[in-house]
Parts: structure tokens; C-alpha cells; sequence
């Protein structure tokens, strides 16, 4: 009979011996018809919603609503807005006068490539907890057979027993940025293509850092924004310290996690920064593009007779990609990650307004900058 995970303490052990043993090999059991008929219908279920950001941002919602213990549903839905906010930038008013077509195409391939990486990884164990419920047993033992680092086998056998969401929504933190971090952060292509390039670190300073949760406030209806920003995204150790803080915003505030959730009951995810704000966004190019650009923000408004920024919503932006199959291999070698599993105060008040709206107009003075710079060179 396996051991049942009552504790951490439990969840320690078994993680120190797998430690030890290095225990992610395929386990050398027989597979039923059944489970075969599963694992296929599975991986063909997360193929289909695996196309695109918009169909996995809206993927992770449709979870969250049957089974809002998941935390990390609702928090991963959130956070992927984000990204495709951040992939159509690149298509967008302010990036294209940044960044040339080259620079556009290489940091759209980097965003997605990570976003297509997480969506695979967890959306087969969301898939495979559903079918758990649903037979009123524990399938978590399939988990090797999607690539899942053995790490999630050992949480989600402890969710399983204990129902603390908690434990897990971090876990699943620690899981997707320590799986990210071979496949996208040290990939040589990446680190030489994106990470080390001077458009990168622009990038990165201007907008790449900032996380935006929209939310209604309480009471009323107009659009507010909690947020955090990351520092040393390079780092895995603060991404995933960036994340136990997005999940303490979330989860932490019950008026912002209520705001959110309705927030984007009402706004599907289209990619365009207009789901949000819509007073200074908009799909449609209001301005000439070859006109010279002229300051548009102050205080995240709209400076009298001036045109909304133009930002696309993601099918217009940037066609689907035929990504390649994951890089094998399991990224758990050391159980000191469970660490990271304990409830220190992480907590954040999620104040981002003012800070996104100074980025917002150093992202124009760099423009106008850049314009003059070249004006100079004629």
C-alpha cells in the first residue's frame, strides 16, 4: 500500500528519497487499454487548446470555474494574459517604433515558446485531477507518461489527502519555473538571441516586468489595476518568489481576487491591452504610421485631441506556431525546493497604477528620443 502524505513533514521525506534516487524514469508498469484510451485523449485535448495564447489564457479560466480549488488555474489564466499582452506589444503603437521586425519575430518566439512549455506541462495534470474526481481515485501514477516532473506526482498525491490549496498552487509555481528554466532561460539559442541583446534589456525595463491583474473594485464597474513588477527575471529563484507574490494578491485579497474573477468573467482574452483599458487602447491603428510621433499619455490619459495606442488583439498580431516537442528530462534534484512550500510573508498591497503609468510615458520619451537620434544622423 503507498504512503499516505498527511504532512509536509510526509512530502519531505518522500521528495529527500526521490532526491537521492533521482527517481524520474518511465515506471516500468503495465499499462491497461484504459489508461492507454486516457493518456491519448489527454495529450489530444491539450494539443487542441495548445495553440495559441488566447486558447490557453481561456483554457486555464474554463478550469478554474469547475474547480476553483486549483488555485494556480486562476492565477496561471491571469498571468498568461499578460504574456499575450506582451506578445502583441511587440505588434504594437509603441515597440514597432522601438524594435526592428527581426527583434519583434525572436522575442515573440521566446514568449511563446514559454507559454506553449507551461500549457503542456500542467494542463495534462489539471486534465488528469479532473479524471481523478470523476472516478473517485487518485491517477496522479500517469503523470510520468506526460513528461511531469516527479516533484508534481509527490504534490499532487499530498493535495489529494490533504486539500490544501496552498501547498499546491506554489508547488505548481516552483514546478513551471524550474521546468522553464533549461528549456527557455539557459537555452543557447534564447540567451544569445534575446536575454543578451540590448533590445532585450529595453524590453525587459519598459514593460516586460510589469504584471497586471485588472479587477473591479468594490462596487462599482470601471476597470482597476493590481499588480507586481519582477526584478532578475533571469533568476528562478525570483521568479518564483514573483510568483508566491502574485498568488498572495490574488488570494491573500479577497476583494481583488473577487474584482478579478468577475473582471474577466466579463472580458474574454483577446491579446489587445483594449480589454482593459479601452480609454487608452485600441485594436484599430487610429494614427498614420509614418506620422511623427507626438507625446499621447499623461497619468495614463489621454492628452487632449490625441489618439489611442494602438494595440492589436493576438490573431492579428501573430500567426500560431508548429512548435517542436519538449526537451525531455526532469528538472527535480534537490528536495531544499520544498522550502519554498512554507507560508512566509509574502504578502503585497499590489499597488502598480503610478509606476505602469510613468513606464508607459518613458516608453514615449524614448520614441521621441530615438526619432530625433536618427534625425540628427541624416
Amino acid at each position: 500500500m503507498p504512503f499516505l502524505l498527511y504532512s509536509l513533514s510526509d512530502v519531505k521525506k518522500e521528495l529527500k528519497k526521490k532526491s537521492r534516487a533521482k527517481a524520474f524514469q518511465d515506471k516500468q508498469i503495465a499499462l491497461t487499454e484504459e489508461e492507454q484510451r486516457l493518456i491519448h485523449i489527454i495529450n489530444k485535448s491539450t494539443r487542441k487548446l495548445n495553440k495559441n495564447n488566447v486558447t490557453r489564457t481561456q483554457a486555464y479560466f474554463q478550469f478554474y470555474l469547475q474547480y476553483p480549488e486549483i488555485h494556480w488555474a486562476f492565477l496561471g489564466h491571469m498571468v498568461s494574459r499578460n504574456g499575450g499582452w506582451n506578445m502583441t506589444d511587440l505588434k504594437g503603437e509603441l515597440f514597432t517604433k522601438l524594435l526592428s521586425e527581426k527583434e519583434q519575430r525572436v522575442f515573440f518566439s521566446f514568449l511563446e515558446r514559454g507559454n506553449w512549455l507551461i500549457f503542456q506541462d500542467v494542463y495534462p495534470q489539471f486534465l488528469l485531477y479532473e479524471q481523478s474526481i470523476k472516478r473517485n481515485k487518485k491517477m496522479f501514477y500517469l503523470l510520468p507518461f506526460f513528461g511531469v516532473s516527479t516533484f508534481m506526482e509527490t504534490m499532487w498525491n499530498f493535495f489529494w489527502v490533504n486539500g490544501d490549496p496552498y501547498p499546491l498552487a506554489i508547488a505548481t509555481i516552483i514546478n513551471e519555473q524550474n521546468y522553464l528554466e533549461k528549456r527557455v532561460i539557459q537555452n543557447n539559442y534564447f540567451k544569445k538571441a534575446v536575454l543578451g541583446t540590448v533590445g532585450f534589456k529595453l524590453y525587459d525595463f519598459f514593460r516586460f516586468n510589469h504584471i497586471l491583474f485588472p479587477y473591479y473594485e468594490k462596487g462599482h464597474q470601471k476597470t482597476s489595476l493590481a499588480g507586481e513588477t519582477s526584478r532578475h527575471f533571469t533568476s528562478v529563484h525570483e521568479r518564483i518568489l514573483l510568483g508566491k507574490r502574485l498568488y498572495a494578491l490574488l488570494f491573500y485579497h479577497e476583494d481583488i481576487l473577487r474584482g478579478a474573477f468577475n473582471w474577466a468573467k466579463d472580458h474574454p482574452h483577446t491579446g489587445s491591452r483594449k480589454d482593459y483599458w479601452p480609454h487608452l487602447f485600441n485594436n484599430v491603428n487610429e494614427s498614420f504610421p509614418r506620422g511623427l510621433y507626438k507625446r499621447r499619455i499623461k497619468n495614463c490619459e489621454l492628452r487632449k485631441g490625441m489618439e489611442r495606442l494602438y494595440s492589436p488583439p493576438l490573431i492579428y498580431a501573430w500567426a500560431d506556431v508548429d512548435h517542436q516537442k519538449a526537451e525531455e528530462g526532469d528538472w527535480f534534484d534537490d528536495w531544499h525546493v520544498i522550502d519554498y512550500l512554507t507560508e512566509k510573508d509574502v504578502d503585497t498591497d499590489g499597488k502598480i497604477y503610478n509606476e505602469y503609468c510613468k513606464t508607459l510615458e518613458k516608453i514615449e520619451l524614448t520614441i521621441m528620443a530615438k526619432k530625433a537620434l536618427l534625425r540628427e544622423e541624416e
